[in-house]
């Protein structure tokens, strides 16, 4: 009896005090919402009626009247760059980094915004000094990768090269791809001004980082070309094959170049038919049909095409055929072939050849770092089909 007397005890005191302490927080909520000021709730409500502008106005009045709102003034900066008011998010970051008693991680965060800013507004020496103070914390991986960003757009390859080991030391996922592409690049630049031996030994470093890259290797045959080594560059250009075949239409020509200046263009023509039944291709063979109709006649080059378009029937590759037949018709006949050949010219000469696997922008040029999305090989080195393109 005595035990159930003290529960009965028990049960009303604990009441007293679940009450006591929702009173206590329900007045500490109210206290705190006294102090916000009413453009934070007004500023809310315009957010909810999307009302984006009246919003950021009366937000903007908030951190007038209370500048200790730091993620206030972040959410704001972010949101001025969004909407491309660079100007204005600049002046947001500035202000946070003038104050005295802000704190290290939120003065870090504070100069990886204001960097970003400076990048969005195109100010890239502005944006390398500000990245360039966050060497540690947080921000610093982060840092490094905005800096990789602009040494790729002003093409300083030598920086991006530094700036892509020191990621990968700092954790980052493998660049190896990326530093054999830097490598190219300055490759690239050596050929044109006339430096093969400063062209050669950036090539060595580029299929040090990455075996398999094949512009390193095509432009390692580049090299000996214009050395005059020919068949040291038919070699080179010989291997793409063992890299990746796709790749061969890049080198088609300037095999066939190389087999002409030894004497030697029956071999290339050879050599390229082989490819072009190894791996079809339309760029493999306007090369291969160009050459074998010039060095064995229309009929070999017939033959070529209508083999080609028995395995791989598209538009491209009709436009040969048709040459072929018209080449071998009577005149009663070639004219309706050459309006057949006239008609598929129209209806594929405007659609573009390459397609980037990344983000989908199309050119008619082959690049090795997409314009749209600034990625590295992300083009398939062969021509979309213009039957699905136009789907």
């Amino acid at each position: 009896m005595d035990l159930d007397f003290w529960w009965l005890l028990i049960i009303p005191v604990a009441f007293a005090f679940g009450w006591i302490a929702a009173r206590y927080d329900l007045k500490t909520l109210l206290s705190e919402s006294s102090n916000l000021p009413r453009s934070y709730f007004r500023g809310l409500n315009f957010l909810l009626n999307e009302q984006p502008d009246q919003a950021i106005d009366a937000f903007i009045e908030v951190v007038k009247l209370d500048p200790e709102t730091i993620e206030l003034h972040f959410a704001l900066g972010n949101l001025f760059r969004r909407r491309g008011e660079t100007d204005r998010a600049i002046r947001v970051h500035q202000n946070l980094l003038g104050r005295a008693d802000l704190p290290v991680s939120e003065r870090d965060h504070a100069l990886f915004e204001l960097g970003q800013d400076f990048l969005k507004a195109g100010l890239l020496d502005r944006a390398e000094e500000t990245f360039g103070r966050l060497e540690s914390g947080d921000y610093a991986l982060g840092a490094q990768r905005a800096l990789l960003t602009i040494y790729e757009i002003e093409k300083d390859w030598s920086k991006s090269i530094e700036t892509a080991q020191r990621l990968e030391t700092m954790g980052a996922e493998p660049l190896d791809k990326e530093i054999a592409q830097f490598h190219c690049e300055l490759a690239q630049e050596a050929l044109q001004q006339k430096k093969p031996a400063d062209a050669a030994e950036q090539l060595e470093l580029a299929l040090k980082a990455n075996p398999q890259n094949v512009r390193a290797t095509i432009l390692a045959g580049d090299v000996k070309a214009a050395g005059g080594d020919h068949a040291g560059a038919i070699a080179e250009w010989q291997r793409v094959e063992e890299q990746n075949s796709s790749y061969l239409p890049l080198v088609a020509e300037k095999l066939m170049k190389a087999y002409a200046a030894l004497g030697r263009a029956a071999e290339g023509a050879d050599l390229l038919t082989s490819y072009v039944d190894r791996y079809p291709s339309n760029d493999l063979l306007d090369v291969a049909y160009q050459h074998v109709a010039d060095l064995r006649g229309g009929d070999a080059a017939h033959t070529l095409a209508r083999t080609q378009m028995q395995k791989s029937p598209n538009l491209a590759g009709m436009t040969r055929l048709l040459e072929a037949q018209i080449a071998a018709a009577d005149e009663p006949r070639r004219g309706e072939l050459e309006l057949m050949r006239t008609l598929i010219k129209q209806r594929t000469k405007n659609l573009p050849r390459y397609t980037c696997q990344n983000c989908g922008f199309r050119a008619r040029l082959f690049y090795w770092q997409c314009p749209g999305c600034s990625g590295w090989e992300t083009y398939a080195p062969r021509r979309v089909e213009p039957i699905a393109a136009s789907n």
